[in-house]
């Protein structure tokens, strides 16, 4: 009869593996540290500071319990900034998503200025926010500005009209700066997906007799489903909490009519020195892009 040897039991794991344990603990730990210094750190701070009245220049106030949160809720200010976020988020996402694919598609094609072109299309993404933000203020002003001076040329408006002074002409601005701003982003995205769709879907498309249009429908659209899911989540998330854009611009003006929560919460903390109403609103703020993170995190692992 043969006997077959097998392995002792064993008790726990062995020094080598112990070893390798504690030297990923240690090459981890770094990214531990900082994770906790900038994100952890900062949001048990606002929610800390949500649950007292704090006086911005001394940072000194008084338990108050929820009542910031009952104020939030219950006043008109912070819902109509909502309002206006989602309405500056969905305008300006939009025309990212149309002109993004559209130019993808355009640099796709073998055009005898496409690397050029491809250059060129990063310089919004590219530039700083300052920078564009005084060009645009310049383009924009009611009084020499050369946008109104080009209107009235073509005749389409009979005087200069004030674009980031009225509404809903500075709303309309604001969305119109932001898409021109972070389209590029989209451009890449999608350009990068565009290379790797076969050409036989195409070829296949053709022998069937569908023209541009339709090969555009059932072959390119369908392959370009999911990247454009991350996407529109990605910029959603990224557009709901800009901040510089349309500080720079507007400054939530006229009056509050292009004020949106990130904007509320800087008026909040350092105009009316209300550090523990303004936490309150970065975390209703906060809570309101979770619901963008935790579809982005179920897409990503759909991905995966």
């Amino acid at each position: 009869m043969t006997t077959i040897a097998t392995d002792p039991p064993r008790n726990g794991p062995s020094p080598l593996e112990r070893s390798y344990s504690r030297l990923g603990m240690l090459l981890i730990a770094p990214t531990i540290v900082v994770f906790s210094a900038v994100i952890v750190y900062p949001l048990l701070a606002a929610i800390y500071l949500s649950v007292f009245s704090i006086y911005t220049p001394t940072l000194e106030g008084e338990f108050v319990g929820a009542d910031n949160y009952i104020e939030m809720l219950t006043g008109g200010v912070f819902w109509s900034s909502l309002l206006t976020t989602l309405i500056w988020t969905v305008g300006t996402l939009s025309l990212q998503i149309v002109f993004g694919v559209g130019l993808a598609l355009l640099l796709h094609q073998n055009i005898w200025f496409r690397s050029l072109a491809r250059s060129l299309v990063l310089f919004p993404y590219f530039l700083s926010t300052v920078v564009a933000v005084l060009v645009w203020r310049w383009l924009f002003n009611d009084l020499y500005g050369a946008l109104n001076h080009g209107l009235m040329q073509v005749g389409i408006i009979d005087m200069p009209l004030d674009w980031l002074g009225s509404m809903p002409n500075a709303m309309i601005g604001v969305i119109l700066v932001g898409a021109w701003k972070y389209f590029p982003f989209v451009v890449i995205a999608v350009l990068a997906r565009l290379q790797t769709i076969p050409e036989n879907l195409y070829e296949a498309a053709r022998i069937d007799g569908a023209g541009p249009i339709a090969r555009f429908w059932d072959v390119t659209l369908p392959q370009l489903r999911s990247v454009l899911t991350v996407i529109i989540l990605l910029r959603a998330i990224w557009d709901f909490k800009e901040f510089d854009l349309l500080y720079l611009l507007t400054g939530g003006g006229p009056v509050t009519s292009t004020q949106t929560l990130s904007l509320l919460v800087y008026q909040e903390a350092f105009s009316l020195n209300r550090m523990g109403q303004a936490a309150a609103y970065s975390v209703g703020m906060m809570l309101v892009m979770l619901v963008f993170m935790i579809l982005y995190i179920r897409r990503t692992k759909e991905e995966s």
